[in-house]
């Protein structure tokens, strides 16, 4: 009986079948789950830019809801909160998203959560992630932000203290 047994051992030795095989689940496995970290955090970097891009247009709207009245009276931009609200929520709901917004010190601020569904990670149990992004904006005058102190250009003379009537200071 113990000389059959150095006999049996070489014979296992020997025999390797079933060993590649598990070799090559556990390799498929790991590629699977290299792929899938690959493309569903592409997939969840996408959503989160496209979350940052729709956040900073609704605060791009927000920030258009300007006191008229108090930029007439004293040339100073400052909202109206309640309406810079109304307006970027209304972009959200127009954009189909959704999301939270602040006015606060003359800034609009919002939040969009975006829920982006998974390719492969599914196969795991992760059905979806969930991305956040931020946008923030304040009211400018014209394209850089100063106060360019134009004159009239409609050619109305005396208007401007111009003397030319053209519109244009001297």
């Amino acid at each position: 009986m113990f000389g059959t047994l150095p006999v049996r051992l070489r014979r296992l030795r020997a025999d390797e079948d079933g060993r590649v095989t598990a070799f090559v689940v556990v390799l498929v496995t790991a590629i699977i789950a290299f792929s899938g970290l690959v493309l569903d955090g592409g997939l969840a970097l996408a959503g989160k830019i496209r979350a940052i891009g729709e956040a900073q247009e609704a605060a791009r709207a927000g920030a258009q809801a300007i006191d008229l009245s108090t930029y007439r009276s004293v040339g100073a931009l400052r909202l109206v909160p309640r309406q810079a609200t109304i307006l970027a929520r209304q972009y959200l709901a127009a954009a189909g998203d959704s999301g939270t917004v602040s006015v606060a010190d003359n800034t609009v601020t919002v939040t969009v959560t975006v829920s982006q569904s998974t390719q492969l990670l599914g196969f795991v149990g992760i059905g979806s992630i969930t991305v956040t992004g931020t946008g923030k904006a304040q009211p400018q005058r014209g394209i850089s932000g100063e106060d360019r102190g134009l004159v009239n250009t409609e050619g109305i003379s005396g208007s401007n203290g111009n003397t030319g009537g053209n519109g244009f200071a001297p």
